[in-house]
C-alpha cells in the first residue's frame, strides 16, 4: 500500500493552481459571485464526462449562450436560448428542464447551497445514498414529460447504486479551500466529502493499495474514501489530487 507520505507528495504536485485550466473547475474560477460559482459549478459537473477535451470545448459553448452571467441566464431562462444545444445523452430538452427546475430553485428556494444544506442537515452525513436522494428528489419532482436518458444521466438516481461522481466532485469543489476548490459552503465540513470516483481513479487507488472493491459503484467510494481518512481525517478527498492527477499523466496501457 502507498506510505502517507507518498500520497502527500503526489498530492502537493496536483492541487495547485495550474490544475484548474485543463479541469472543467476552470469555469466556476471564472466568476466571483457565490450564486454564479455555484451554478456554473453544477453545470460543469453535468456535463463532465467523456472526452476532457470535447465536454470543456461544449461547457465553453454553453456558458457563451449564458453571456458569462450563469445566475442572470438561469433566473431568465427560456429555452429557446438554447437553440440546439446538447452533448451525448444529454439533449436540449433535457438541459432545458435541468436549467428550468434551476430556475425555480434559485427564484424560490434560496438556491443550490439551501438544497443541499437541506440534505445535509436531514440527514446528518453526506456518506449516505439518503443524502444525495434528497437533492435528486427535488429535480425528479419537477421534472415534465419529454426529457430523455440525458437528464436521467446528468442527475443520476443514487438509488442505483452508482458512484455519483459528479455529484462529489461538484461538493469537493464547492466545500475544500483553495488554491483548487472553493471552499464557499460552511455547511458541510471536509472529512464528511467523498472521493469522486471514476474509472481512472478507481484503477490508481487499486494500484496504490487503496481499494480492493472490484467495482466502481457507491460502496467502493465508502470503502476509498474510508482508506484515504486514514492518511488525514480531517481531509480525506485532498487525495482526489493524487489519484486523479496521477491518473491522467500515467494513462492505462
Amino acid at each position: 500500500m502507498i506510505t502517507k507520505t507518498e500520497i502527500d507528495k503526489l498530492a502537493e504536485i496536483y492541487e495547485v493552481q495550474d490544475f484548474i485550466k485543463d479541469d472543467p473547475i476552470q469555469f466556476p474560477h471564472k466568476f466571483s459571485r457565490k450564486e454564479d460559482i455555484e451554478i456554473s459549478g453544477f453545470i460543469s459537473s453535468l456535463v463532465a464526462y467523456g472526452s476532457r477535451k470535447v465536454f470543456i470545448k461544449k461547457l465553453d459553448s454553453l456558458f457563451e449562450i449564458a453571456q458569462g452571467e450563469p445566475l442572470n441566464f438561469i433566473l431568465n431562462f427560456d429555452e429557446k436560448l438554447l437553440g440546439g444545444f446538447n452533448y451525448r445523452f444529454g439533449k436540449a430538452e433535457d438541459f432545458a428542464q435541468i436549467f428550468y427546475i434551476l430556475k425555480q430553485l434559485y427564484s424560490q428556494d434560496g438556491g443550490l447551497s439551501e438544497l443541499y444544506k437541506y440534505a445535509y442537515n436531514t440527514v446528518g452525513t453526506v456518506g449516505k445514498i439518503e443524502f444525495f436522494k434528497i437533492v435528486t428528489d427535488y429535480f425528479y419532482s419537477r421534472v415534465k414529460d419529454g426529457v430523455g436518458q440525458g437528464f436521467y444521466f446528468m442527475i443520476p438516481n443514487p438509488e442505483n447504486g452508482g458512484a455519483m461522481k459528479r455529484m462529489n466532485m461538484f461538493l469537493r469543489w464547492m466545500v475544500r479551500k483553495p488554491p483548487v476548490d472553493f471552499g464557499i459552503w460552511d455547511f458541510i465540513p471536509a472529512s464528511e466529502l467523498l472521493i469522486p470516483l471514476d474509472v481512472h481513479v478507481a484503477r490508481i487507488s487499486r494500484q496504490m493499495g487503496l481499494l480492493s472493491r472490484n467495482s466502481n459503484d457507491f460502496k467502493a467510494v465508502l470503502e476509498l474514501t474510508e482508506n484515504l481518512k486514514k492518511f488525514n481525517p480531517d481531509d480525506p478527498i485532498r487525495y482526489d489530487f493524487a489519484t486523479f492527477g496521477y491518473g491522467v499523466s500515467h494513462p492505462a496501457k
